[in-house]
């Protein structure tokens, strides 16, 4: 059996050489003691720390921690690129609520058996680390995969945890979200339950990396930090507002470049492949599990705000649920969260405030139920195929399918206006607007800190008015609403555009604009203030125009001819409510989260030059023969 090292709260024999309690001391006497066992024996916990081979002879680090007199009991795992002994370590109490992250607190009451690993190559775990490391195939000739070390790691858990009654659930939110997902490829037969929550499915379509092509620029600090000294990297350049850094670097390549960031493997993977090849094709998990047959029943969940990885949850509900004869496999589930918020507290979204604890509510109700039945025998509790929370209203709704509602057009109109009647005349109806790249539309009020979660967090709920009064972002808005419109699923972007350039991006935002005078939504501060006038985004997604014929086909786009992009906005279940209006609005930049398009094609925006960064005349269309439109999937 491979060793292990085994801490039980139990007694101080861990303590070494030190000083008898009675032995007399001088004012000389070496202060210094070797060590001091944290867990005391009045801890009410357990807590073991294991390195579990791999079939390569790969170690992985393990944390596994209960509640003293736990017996007959499921284990809970979680497969971590985050540092596992801080997940089992957060302070020094005795208590193992305030020991463990707050998501836990009702499963270890519970005696449930808490595990917590890291992947391999990163922190205390041995091996190479390869971010979103590809499942064995084309890939990846190795053999080992998060697939092959998730099965090992049950199979060894079950073997050697003489509390467990044999049976697995597996969670995690984000990189967790992705080695839960690998974990249902060829999985460990006593793996019953998983809920991969904001899972990281594809990052060049919509999730971490790239957004339909353009790129990220955060992405590059996460590398950095991901891949240095095991996952204990930082960057060190400063707090200069970020939109100026980058404005002046020039192109991302450039900032790269400057901060010596070139040597890093994985921001190489990023910078030599900008377009939508099998190099990303391959490895997006949605399209693995869409081959994989159904052996985990799997509840998959998401953030309707969730500033990084929107994508990925319903991506692979739409790829697993076509199988899911009988409705009770799969299930999706949409909060009113930022990325990862299910696992925190959730009585507020930035300015948006909401009934109670909705990610405490979630993990009660509904989430530890559907762990209860598959792992301790409890009574069916009936998960709904589809729950979300419909926000405006702010309530929990149970749907039978996703998306749940019908698409209708919102057209943009004349003279700024939406509507659901088509344009009717059928001449070249537009309005234009300059896209300087070297004045680009911030994605959040200026300074801009991307690696500051107070601002990053709640991004996608931020009051869209600072962008509405400039001159080169488009505003079209409806007259306020005499009945609510009440949306389930995806909008879709049909957008009809045009520039003087030979590249550009597109960003398209749904909006919900508050009454200018209204009580709704009052939040405390030193003064109390409404939400009157609030812009608030309900979808917000940028398409880079060279992928317009196809993500693997990038060209240049000819100057002055009218192209179609339609590409979909993040899944939400929305009231528009009465009195309230709609609003789009469309612009071509979100700087500096995303790279600054240069607006003349060159084969890869990474290196583009300062000179080919030029001024475009952007035109955006809402003609008979060039409607462009939002599709709304409206519910009754």
């Amino acid at each position: 059996m491979f060793p292990r090292k085994t801490i039980l709260a139990l007694s101080l024999l861990t303590t070494l050489p030190a000083l008898a309690a009675t032995q007399t001391v001088t004012p000389m006497t070496p202060d210094g003691v070797a060590s001091y066992e944290t867990i005391r024996p009045q801890a009410d916990f357990i807590k073991r720390v294991d390195m579990i081979p791999m079939r390569d002879g790969t170690k992985l680090y393990t944390v596994t921690i209960m509640k003293k007199g736990t017996k007959n009991a499921p284990i809970l795992l979680s497969r971590s690129p985050y540092n596992a002994e801080h997940d089992a370590k957060r302070t020094g109490s005795q208590s193992i609520t305030e020991v463990t992250a707050v998501m836990d607190d009702d499963f270890l009451e519970d005696n449930y058996i808490r595990v917590y690993q890291d992947i391999r190559g990163m922190y205390h775990s041995e091996g190479d680390y390869v971010t979103n490391r590809p499942i064995s195939g084309p890939l990846n000739d190795t053999g080992i995969d998060e697939s092959t070390d998730a099965y090992d790691t049950i199979d060894w858990l079950v073997k050697h945890t003489p509390e467990s009654n044999g049976k697995v659930g597996i969670v995690g939110s984000s990189y967790l979200g992705f080695t839960t997902l690998m974990a249902e490829i060829n999985p460990h037969p006593a793996l019953k339950a998983a809920v991969p929550q904001s899972p990281m499915v594809d990052g060049w379509i919509g999730d971490d990396w790239f957004h339909n092509g353009a790129f990220r620029n955060n992405s590059i600090s996460y590398a950095v930090g991901q891949s240095t000294d095991h996952g204990h990297g930082k960057i060190a350049i400063g707090f200069e507002d970020d939109y100026n850094r980058f404005l002046n670097a020039g192109s991302s390549g450039d900032f790269i470049k400057q901060w010596g960031f070139e040597k890093f493997p994985f921001i190489q993977k990023l910078v030599q492949n900008p377009a939508y090849t099998d190099f990303w094709s391959l490895q997006a998990v949605d399209k693995i599990m869409a081959k994989e047959p159904l052996k985990v029943p799997t509840m998959l969940v998401v953030g309707q705000w969730d500033q990084e990885d929107s994508y990925g949850a319903p991506a692979v509900y739409k790829a697993m649920e076509p199988k899911d004869k009988n409705n009770d496999m799969v299930s999706l589930v949409i909060g009113p969260w930022r990325h990862s918020g299910v696992n925190h507290y959730g009585y507020n979204l930035g300015d948006l405030n909401f009934t109670g604890d909705t990610a405490k509510e979630f993990r009660v109700k509904y989430m530890k139920p559907f762990f209860d039945h598959y792992l301790k025998g409890a009574p069916d509790p009936h998960t709904p195929p589809v729950l979300t929370y419909a926000t405006g209203i702010n309530q929990w709704q149970v749907s039978q399918q996703w998306p749940a509602g019908t698409d209708k057009k919102l057209y943009l109109q004349a003279n700024n206006g939406l509507s659901f009647d088509a344009p009717k005349k059928a001449n070249k109806a537009h309005d234009e607007y300059v896209s300087d790249p070297a004045k680009p539309v911030p994605f959040v009020p200026r300074p801009v800190h991307l690696d500051d979660a107070r601002q990053w967090k709640p991004w996608l709920v931020q009051d869209q008015r600072f962008a509405s009064s400039r001159p080169d972002v488009l505003v079209y808005q409806s007259g306020a609403l005499d009945k609510a419109i009440h949306i389930k699923g995806a909008p879709m972007v049909d957008l009809f555009a045009a520039t003087s350039g030979t590249d550009g991006d597109f960003v398209v935002k749904l909006i919900d604009v508050y009454p200018n005078t209204t009580s709704e939504g009052l939040v405390q501060g030193a003064m109390e203030e409404s939400l009157a006038g609030f812009e608030l985004p309900i979808g917000i997604e940028i398409f880079r125009g060279r992928y317009v014929h196809g993500f693997d086909k990038p060209a240049p786009l000819k100057p002055g001819k009218i192209e179609e992009y339609k590409f979909g906005l993040p899944n939400v279940d929305h009231v528009f409510l009465p009195g309230h209006k709609l609003m789009v609005q469309v612009q071509s930049s979100l700087f500096p989260l995303y790279d600054r398009n240069p607006q003349t094609y060159v084969d890869n925006i990474f290196w583009a030059k300062p000179q080919d960064y030029k001024k475009a005349n952007i035109s955006v269309y809402h003609s008979a023969k060039a409607p462009s439109s939002v599709s709304l999937p409206i519910v009754e």
